[in-house]
C-alpha cells in the first residue's frame, strides 16, 4: 500500500474517532440557562478586568457591567501601564457613575505603573485586582466583552444550583468579512478538537480542564487553593491555564455556551488576528519545538490534506478523503451551532482557514526562536524565563 493510502486511512480513523467522541459529548455543551430567580442570599461578585491600551473598548465593557441586574456586585478595572487614554477614560467613568443615583455598583480603578520581575502584565494586573476584591466569587474577564444585563445573575444562579466552583462561557464572536470569520471560527473549531471542552464537564475526570478569557467565574476559595495567578504568572494563555489548574485540583468545572449573553469582536481584521495569535500560540505547546511540529503535521494531514486529496485523487484514496471532508464540515457546523448559534456558511473556507492557522503556528514558533522570547503587552520575556513556568 502506498504512503498516501496509509495516510488516507489514518485520517479517516481520526475523523471517525473525533466525530464519535464529539457527537457523544456535545450534549454536555449546552447554553447557560436563564435564571428565574436569584439565590436567597446572593454572594458578592467581584468582576476583575485587566486593560492595557484598551481606550476604544473598555468604556463600553464597564458600562455593560454597571448595567447588570445582579444586586451584589463590585467592578475592579486595572489599568496596566497603558500609554493611551485608557486610565483617563476609566477615571472619568468612575466619577460619572458616582454621580448617578440609579447606579449602585461600586467601580474601583487601579493604576499600575511598574511590572515586577517574574510576571506577565495581564496576570499581574488580574492578581492586583484580586487583592482588592471582596467577593465570594471572582469573575475574570477581558476589556472588550459586552454583557447582557442578566449575565452575572444567570451565572451565579447556575453555579449555586449545580454546586460549581468554576464556570467558563464561550461568547458570541463577531467577525466582519468571510475570511476573518472563517479564520476565527476555524481557530475555535481546531482548539475545541484539541482540548475537547465537553470533557471538562465530566465530574469524574480531572483533565482536561478549560478556561476562556471572556468569562472565567471562580469561587474565591477554589482560586486561592490553586495558588491564584501567582501559579501561572508567566503564562500568556492564563485563561486556559486557570481552568486546567482548577480541574486538576478536583474542583467542579463547567464550560457552557454564553452566546446569548456575551459578545466580543475578537479581532477587527484578518491581519490583526494573525498577529494577535502568533504572540502566544507557541505557549500552548509549552514552548516545545517537537510538540509544535506535531501540531503542524496534524493541521496539514488531518485538516488540509483531505481537501487536496479530494480534488487530486480519483481512486479509493480520493473517496476516503471525500468522506473526511464530509465529516469535517458536519462537525464544524455542529460545533459552531452549539457554541455560538452560527450556521457556519463559511465552511467552504475550511482549507484556507486551516492553511492560515498552520502559517500562524509556524510564524509563532519562528518569531519566538528568532527573538529568544516573546513581546507581550509591550514587555519582552525570554524563552528561558518562560520555560521556568
Amino acid at each position: 500500500m502506498s504512503t498516501l493510502g496509509i495516510i488516507a486511512i489514518l485520517t479517516l480513523l481520526y475523523w471517525l474517532y473525533i466525530t464519535y467522541d464529539a457527537h457523544n459529548g456535545m450534549h454536555l455543551l449546552h447554553t447557560l440557562p436563564r435564571s428565574l430567580k436569584l439565590p436567597d442570599k446572593p454572594p458578592l461578585v467581584s468582576v476583575i478586568i485587566a486593560a492595557k491600551e484598551e481606550e476604544s473598548t473598555i468604556l463600553e465593557t464597564v458600562r455593560h457591567l454597571l448595567s447588570q441586574n445582579y444586586p451584589r456586585l463590585e467592578i475592579i478595572a486595572v489599568n496596566d501601564r497603558s500609554q493611551d487614554a485608557t486610565g483617563v477614560r476609566l477615571d472619568e467613568l468612575r466619577r460619572w457613575s458616582q454621580n448617578k443615583s440609579e447606579i449602585s455598583t461600586p467601580l474601583k480603578i487601579i493604576h499600575i505603573t511598574h511590572l515586577p520581575d517574574g510576571w506577565l502584565g495581564k496576570n499581574h494586573a488580574l492578581y492586583q485586582g484580586y487583592q482588592q476584591a471582596r467577593g465570594q466569587y471572582l469573575l475574570f474577564t477581558d476589556a472588550d466583552i459586552l454583557f447582557s444585563p442578566n449575565a452575572i445573575t444567570d451565572a451565579v444562579t447556575y453555579m449555586k444550583e449545580k454546586d460549581v466552583q468554576h464556570l467558563t462561557l464561550t461568547p458570541n464572536m463577531i467577525a466582519r468579512g468571510a475570511l476573518l470569520k472563517g479564520f476565527v471560527h476555524f481557530f475555535l473549531f481546531s482548539f475545541s478538537l484539541f482540548v475537547r471542552p465537553w470533557r471538562a464537564n465530566l465530574d469524574n475526570a480531572r483533565e482536561p480542564g478549560i478556561g476562556i478569557g471572556a468569562f472565567n467565574m471562580v469561587s474565591r476559595s477554589a482560586y486561592e487553593a490553586i495558588g491564584t495567578h501567582k501559579a501561572i504568572a508567566l503564562r500568556p494563555d492564563d485563561d486556559l491555564q486557570l481552568g486546567i489548574s482548577l480541574k486538576k485540583a478536583g474542583f467542579r468545572q463547567k464550560v457552557l455556551s454564553g452566546k446569548h449573553i456575551l459578545q466580543v469582536e475578537w479581532y477587527p481584521t484578518l491581519k490583526a488576528a494573525v498577529i494577535g495569535l502568533e504572540k502566544n500560540l507557541f505557549s500552548g505547546f509549552r514552548y516545545s519545538y517537537s510538540i509544535a511540529l506535531l501540531a503542524c503535521l496534524g493541521q496539514l494531514i488531518f485538516f488540509i490534506l483531505p481537501w487536496l486529496g479530494l480534488i487530486s485523487l480519483w481512486d479509493w484514496r480520493g473517496a476516503i478523503y471525500a468522506l473526511d471532508v464530509i465529516l469535517q464540515i458536519w462537525l464544524y457546523r455542529k460545533l459552531m451551532t452549539r457554541l455560538m448559534d452560527k450556521r457556519a456558511e463559511e465552511a467552504y473556507l475550511l482549507p484556507v482557514s486551516a492553511s492560515l492557522l498552520l502559517y500562524t503556528i509556524i510564524r509563532s514558533v519562528w518569531l519566538t526562536w528568532k527573538q529568544g522570547g516573546i513581546y507581550w503587552r509591550g514587555t519582552f520575556y525570554s524563552l528561558r524565563e518562560l520555560k521556568k513556568k
